[in-house]
């Protein structure tokens, strides 16, 4: 799997730092596109399975998608100077994303982190199972 491209808008307030800012959403949609599609602990009664942070893998360079900022700017009349939050706000939005992207794309939706081949595979065939057995004769899908 690969995203090739993210566009992702955010209203900061005041853009005190437009360059810190964009900074800012950048890293808040590759900390979601790690958990979106890489990221995982794998847990077994309580245990962490895990055996070190090495296998606990995030986006490298390589698979870091042309990540697009545009802020979007209001005046918060509670926040300093009109400003907002920058940090972690593109990152809600990143995951849903990906996850309805890969549903708009092969047709199942994967509702646990992370999205990996596997779990769509197993979804593609769970609903290929679905539609055979509605599809057999005797079923209201089938022919009699």
């Amino acid at each position: 799997m690969h995203v090739h491209r993210i566009i992702a808008a955010h209203d900061c307030g005041k853009a005190l730092n437009p360059m810190t800012v964009e900074g800012q959403i950048e890293g808040s949609v590759y900390m979601g596109l790690g958990q979106a599609l890489q990221e995982e602990m794998v847990w077994n009664k309580g245990r962490l399975m895990n055996p070190t942070l090495l296998e606990y893998r995030i986006p490298s360079t390589l698979e870091t998608p042309e990540i697009e900022s545009i802020i979007v700017e209001s005046i918060d009349p509670e926040g300093p100077f009109g400003a907002k939050e920058a940090g972690e706000g593109s990152l809600a939005a990143t995951i849903p994303a990906i996850a309805n992207a890969i549903y708009d794309a092969v047709g199942v939706r994967i509702n646990t982190l992370p999205i990996t081949p596997e779990k769509i595979l197993a979804a593609l065939r769970e609903k290929e199972k679905q539609r055979a057995g509605n599809d057999a004769p005797g079923t209201n899908g089938g022919s009699r």
